[in-house]
């Protein structure tokens, strides 16, 4: 029963971050602002991250957990990057 309901509910997390993905993607095409794309990009590669963390839980896969804290550390890294471009106009002083 409870494994039942484990893989049920991973499911729906697995659609529901999906979703946000997808949302997310369509706001960085959409978007009217540079910081509306920005933002919407951190919304994007946190739902990718958890998405490949819910995967690796289904699936019992260690290496999408590895390439989850990739993908968190390089997003982090953009989000700095893009910020202080934004507010710059420069990344690299």
């Amino acid at each position: 029963m409870s494994h039942t309901i484990l893989l049920w509910s991973l499911t729906y997390a697995q659609l529901a971050l999906a979703l946000a993905a997808c949302l997310a993607g369509i706001r960085i095409l959409k978007g009217p602002r540079a910081q509306d794309r920005v933002l919407a990009l951190d919304t994007l590669y946190i739902a990718v991250m958890l998405l490949f963390l819910v995967t690796g839980m289904r699936l019992g896969s260690i290496f999408l957990f590895e390439a989850a804290m990739v993908i968190a550390v390089l997003g982090f890294v953009a989000s700095i990057a893009l910020a202080k471009f934004l507010f710059r106009g420069e990344v690299i002083e």
